[in-house]
């Protein structure tokens, strides 16, 4: 495998938005080509690296060019393909990817290690405990890696036909997965850690530049190569999906991929949990020093609360029906902290401190918008607490700086009523989709992240450039401006992609509707 895993996955993600371009483009998805997530071609293998990674037997040929399964020589010579169905090459295709992504992947790992970690000069400047933060139990990572490559690696070699790699996916998770939940979970000191060594140690900052710009590393930065195992366990869950979608349906295949995939889900889940607990009390610790309450005292800091939105708003002064002053003073500046149960309503003070004078259960707020009746009352909203601090029904007439802003603090204070395109409660809605072709970086705790060939469902957009969505292979909802994306248009291919995100995560639907019996008894 020539390719950096960097490399590798930004030409599989980007091929992967071709084909759904192509399929998009016609009135049949089965018109589309049968390669959907392979990169086009690999490089030759650089001898040059201290450890070589497990080679695939078939791949031991450092002159190849091809990647795809069904361009192997032994697989063109054995006439295979004449007598299997699309169907089951479509399938090769997906179990193959993952085997030689896994092989890229560890090749990236490996390089992370002998090239940066391993060097000598780095480890003179670092401290041990610096080293240990910035690298953390990536060795391990690496171990992990390599045993299940050399698995794959064997399955592969039993047939020149792969009968399945769910099944190993599945022991591996189960049985080693786990070194990913700790490396992630590190991801926050990791980033404060080297940017900390950026800022205060020269001698680091010239090292890592000579380091980056070695051939070897193919233009890509230190960091590129840090956050490796993350983007690998999400990656390998979308690779499942990407089976299950192919294998036939009520097979010991399905059930497998379906195993694979639901702890797969859990792992991601663990990892995404540990990113976010660290940052999270940090953010609630800073938040609790900043209110001063006007009210009785609500405890801010809880293991089970997180912030949601927070910003300022327009709150109107005087009664609704008040039409008689235009201008700004009809309004006075207030500050929300909106927590996953809990909403706090605020005037600033000196000091970069908020008075609270109101407060709720998240679960007792309820919102209105408003027609648009003139340019002092656009973009504004009622706000209801069904229970206030003091035990009573509140008002307030909230304006937001745009319409954008005031659609995210609707959705974000009362989550589940009903958006423009789907409710939330239903599924079987042939509702918008888009599919993401520049990756985003959420900026703000309502926003999604996203990665290049996410598919989303629209549930709302406004009229100055937001989207606020629902990612299909994970149920993740939030907003993203919407330049990022391009919309599905053929209504098949929208379809198309509602089945299989219904069939990838059956096993859960089934799970939560058995849950929701045993509670109502």
């Amino acid at each position: 495998i020539g390719l950096l895993y960097q490399e590798y996955r930004d030409k599989s993600t980007r091929q992967e938005i071709e084909t759904r371009r192509l399929q998009d483009s016609q009135t049949d998805p089965d018109e589309s080509s049968p390669s959907e997530e392979t990169p086009s071609e690999a490089e030759p293998t650089s001898t040059t690296e201290s450890k070589a990674p497990p080679q695939i037997s078939l791949l031991r040929n450092s002159n190849s060019r091809f990647n795809l399964w069904q361009d192997l020589p032994e697989i063109r010579s054995s006439g295979i393909l004449s007598i299997l169905q699309p169907d089951e090459i479509k399938l090769q295709e997906a179990m193959f990817e993952l085997v030689t992504s896994e092989a890229s992947y560890y090749k990236s790992l490996n390089l992370l290690v002998s090239h940066f970690m391993e060097n000598e000069r780095l480890k003179k400047i670092l401290h041990q405990s610096e080293a240990h933060i910035l690298f953390s139990n990536v060795l391990d990572v690496m171990a992990v890696s390599e045993r299940f490559l050399l698995d794959l690696e064997q399955r592969v070699e039993e047939n020149i036909v792969i009968s399945d790699v769910c099944d190993i996916v599945y022991q591996h998770t189960v049985n080693h997965f786990s070194v990913y939940i700790t490396y992630v979970s590190n991801q926050t000191y990791q980033e404060r850690a080297y940017k900390q060594l950026l800022q205060d140690k020269p001698a680091f900052r010239e090292v890592i530049s000579q380091l980056e710009l070695d051939p070897k590393c193919k233009g890509l930065s230190f960091s590129s190569f840090l956050i490796l195992p993350f983007q690998r366990i999400t990656r390998l869950k979308l690779l499942v999906q990407n089976i299950l979608k192919k294998v036939e349906e009520k097979s010991d295949r399905e059930t497998t991929a379906l195993d694979a995939h639901k702890e797969l889900e859990t792992v991601v889940k663990a990892c995404n949990e540990g990113v976010r607990k660290m940052s999270r009390t940090e953010q609630m610790i800073s938040i609790q020093k900043k209110l001063e309450f006007k009210i009785k005292s609500v405890p801010i800091i809880s293991h089970s609360r997180w912030l949601l939105k927070q910003g300022e708003l327009q709150q109107m002064n005087g009664p609704k029906t008040s039409r008689t002053l235009r201008t700004k003073k009809l309004f006075r500046e207030i500050y929300l902290f909106l927590f996953n149960d809990l909403l706090v309503i605020c005037r600033q003070i000196p000091g970069d401190k908020y008075q609270v004078f109101d407060s709720a259960p998240r679960g007792l707020l309820r919102v209105e918008e408003l027609e648009d009746q003139g340019q002092s009352l656009a973009n504004v909203f009622i706000l209801r607490l069904l229970e206030n601090a003091d035990d009573r029904e509140a008002s307030y007439m909230l304006k937001a700086s745009s319409q954008s802003e005031m659609k995210r603090w609707m959705i974000s204070l009362a989550p589940n009523r009903r958006t423009k395109f789907v409710s939330f409660t239903s599924r079987l809605v042939d509702c918008p989709q888009i599919q993401c072709v520049h990756p985003y970086l959420a900026q703000e705790p309502d926003e999604l992240s996203l990665e290049l060939a996410d598919v989303l469902n629209i549930l709302d957009k406004t009229d100055d450039g937001w989207i606020f969505g629902e990612r299909l292979h994970d149920q993740e909802r939030g907003w993203f401006p919407s330049s990022i994306g391009e919309e599905i248009l053929n209504p098949k291919i929208r379809a198309q992609n509602l089945k299989e995100c219904f069939r990838v995560h059956k096993s859960d639907d089934s799970q939560r509707r058995k849950l929701g019996s045993r509670n109502r008894q």
